[in-house]
């Protein structure tokens, strides 16, 4: 995997869709005004400004999805997330790249 892909997603497909049929909690790290001109089903909004004092709400998941509008806030939103301890975070990329796996 090239360091594009590590930074901005390039999540294999199929690990994507385990994920999200585990149950993974789906978080959508753009602005709310992004997020009210479409989102995925599902999906949580958590500015990336917001992750850090909102930890608890990623709290206890088994498996944490972030995305934004092209992948570069969920790179820092999963960076937030793993300096406070949580192993389990995907940078899922684009949100429109997540949404194409949500039934």
């Amino acid at each position: 995997m090239g360091l594009f892909s590590k930074l901005f997603g390039g999540n294999n497909t199929a690990n994507l869709q385990s994920l999200i049929n585990d149950g993974a909690l789906l978080a959508d790290v753009r602005t709310p005004v992004e997020f009210s001109e479409g989102h995925v089903t599902g999906s949580v909004n958590i500015p990336l400004d917001k992750v850090a004092v909102q930890l608890t709400k990623f709290k206890d998941k088994k498996h944490i999805i972030v995305f934004c509008r092209s992948g570069g806030r969920s790179s820092q939103a999963k960076l937030i997330l793993e300096q406070n301890g949580f192993a389990n975070v995907t940078n899922g990329g684009s949100w429109t790249n997540v949404r194409q796996f949500v039934k």
